[in-house]
């Protein structure tokens, strides 16, 4: 039998994949603790949401230490009982060869990729470790699996979140806590702009000539995940586009 958790804290839950998954949860009634960096969406996705299911909203930066430790660490009682952690906040920041790289790029994707979800997941742990059960869903990608040619860090930070996942397990799966890893490949979100700083027409092209996945096909997944009964655990999932079969082999039919 399935079970459905009652309250989730979605990372990044303002675009893409945290902001699908959000809408979803909601759709279900999952008392949601959303986290972002831009508070006039975070202001907006509450006004949406507030209809379907009861919404915190909370503003930091997941790459500043002390802004999410006090945040999480001030949760009021009646949302301390976190059911599910999705670790969605991440970024890539540029897409150059190693020795053409910007250092600025690189500490923005380790901070981003790597401390970010080690801070949230310290600050949420305890409230998952006093009741002896959660489940953490921790946003890799099919760059943690494989590095292609210019990815470099940012292939690096998602290999560690990959590595953190596996470490995760081990270190929780007496405490009665979950952990789950999923790797899309080509979504179709915010992801590219970022990467090319705003090049709307390069971000664009990632994306043409094939069909890729949606936000939301992403969220369905983690869905599946976050219900399956309390003694199974989708360990790790990767999951592709039909017209994508690795990092650099995609089908653009129409290019």
């Amino acid at each position: 039998m399935s079970t459905q958790p009652q309250t989730a804290l979605i990372t990044g839950a303002t675009s893409g994949i945290g902001l699908a998954t959000a809408r979803l949860m909601a759709a279900y009634g999952v008392r949601l603790i959303l986290c972002g960096r831009r508070r006039e969406r975070l202001d907006a996705l509450k006004e949406e949401l507030s209809p379907r299911t009861e919404v915190l909203t909370l503003r930091f930066d997941v790459r500043e230490r002390e802004a999410v430790t006090q945040a999480l660490s001030q949760l009021p009682e009646a949302w301390q009982a976190i059911d599910v952690l999705i670790n969605n906040a991440g970024n890539a920041h540029g897409l150059a060869p190693i020795q053409e790289g910007n250092p600025d790029d690189w500490d923005a994707m380790i901070d981003g990729n790597v401390k970010g979800l080690l801070y949230v997941t310290k600050a949420v742990l305890p409230y998952m470790l006093e009741r002896k059960q959660g489940h953490i869903v921790n946003i890799g990608s099919i760059a943690g699996k494989e590095v292609y040619p210019a990815g470099n860090v940012y292939c690096a930070s998602k290999f560690a979140v990959d590595a953190l996942s596996k470490a995760m397990r081990i270190d929780l799966y007496k405490e009665g806590i979950r952990v789950s890893e999923v790797n899309p490949g080509l979504v179709e979100t915010e992801f590219s702009l970022v990467r090319f700083k705003g090049d709307a027409g390069r971000a664009k092209k990632v994306y043409e000539g094939y069909r890729p996945l949606r936000p939301e096909d992403i969220a369905d997944l983690i869905w599946f995940i976050v219900t399956r009964p309390a003694h199974v655990n989708i360990a790790e999932v990767l999951v592709l586009p039909a017209d994508q079969a690795t990092s650099t082999l995609v089908n653009r039919r129409d290019t």
